[in-house]
């Protein structure tokens, strides 16, 4: 029997996710503080639910690291599980703490309900909770907002981009570069692939082991590198452009970038761009 050169290979990404079970849910040291500037610039992440923090966060921590920005997390939901909603704040506390991101609640319990039905069918409601986001964008005048893109297939991370969209709509003076996400829906045309290193995935997955709970229910934080590595592929076609040579990446995040114009998103730049680790993300993203 002729012996499969690529079984051991395809058997170590089962033994290494395997052996992750063993990994410790947070409770270690947390990583060294570093005190931005008054001025910084603020990015703001749209999180439908606690963990998409750092589901999402490779850009974020980027920017946070290179360029000194304040990364917000506005935490729009605490999922749906009541009995498990304070636990989850606290796992929210503990992961932002440890990443270095801030944390910005919406009320005790977040939002209710937030979903592109409740939206249709419920106005007077949806409109109270746009004034609420909208005061939170007011108060905190980011450079870049974070959030759910329209293909983002789970209901609250559909309504949380209609959500910040239609907060957007009712504030004035405020133009900053909308960054779109995705982890359960692919998005059409993404136009930025980011680069991560070992380090960084790493940094992103033990904050990530702090929602204890979300985790034991479904361990997608030991499937999230392999999840990046993917986004390589991927974005190698769809970011730059199909048949180019793919980046000489390990681990990446897909992003679609827009400036938010007169109540329209429009586009950052033509084309696609690679930020590979040893570009400054500030210059790739903010600079024309």
């Amino acid at each position: 029997m002729i012996k499969n050169p690529y079984f051991s290979y395809t058997e170590s990404f089962k033994k290494i996710t395997e052996s992750g079970k063993n990994l410790p849910y947070g409770n270690f040291e947390p990583l060294p503080k570093v005190q931005p500037k008054n001025d910084a610039p603020i990015a703001l992440i749209m999180s439908p639910h606690p963990d998409d923090e750092c589901i999402i966060g490779g850009l974020p921590l980027r920017l946070m690291r290179e360029t000194g920005f304040r990364i917000v997390n506005v935490a729009i939901t605490l999922g749906s599980n009541l009995d498990r909603r304070k636990e989850r704040l606290r796992e929210l506390h503990r992961a932002c703490e440890w990443i270095g991101f801030e944390l910005q609640e919406m009320g005790d319990s977040g939002l209710e309900k937030v979903t592109v039905d409740f939206r249709q069918t419920h106005p007077r409601n949806w409109a109270e909770m746009v004034n609420k986001l909208q005061k939170v964008i007011e108060k905190w005048n980011p450079t870049a907002i974070f959030f759910p893109n329209s293909h983002d297939w789970n209901k609250t991370h559909l309504g949380v981009h209609m959500l910040t969209l239609d907060a957007l709509n009712e504030t004035n003076d405020l133009f900053p570069f909308l960054i779109e996400t995705e982890y359960w829906g692919q998005m059409p045309k993404p136009n930025l692939l980011v680069e991560s290193t070992t380090q960084e995935v790493a940094d992103l997955l033990a904050a990530l082991s702090h929602h204890e709970g979300e985790l034991k229910r479904n361990p997608f934080h030991l499937r999230m590198p392999a999840w990046m590595q993917d986004n390589v592929r991927r974005g190698a076609e769809v970011v730059g452009g199909q048949g180019g040579e793919a980046p000489e990446f390990d681990f990446a995040s897909l992003y679609r970038v827009t400036r938010w114009k007169e109540g329209k998103m429009l586009p950052a730049w033509q084309g696609g761009k690679m930020l590979p680790s040893k570009n400054n993300s500030h210059e790739t993203i903010f600079s024309n």
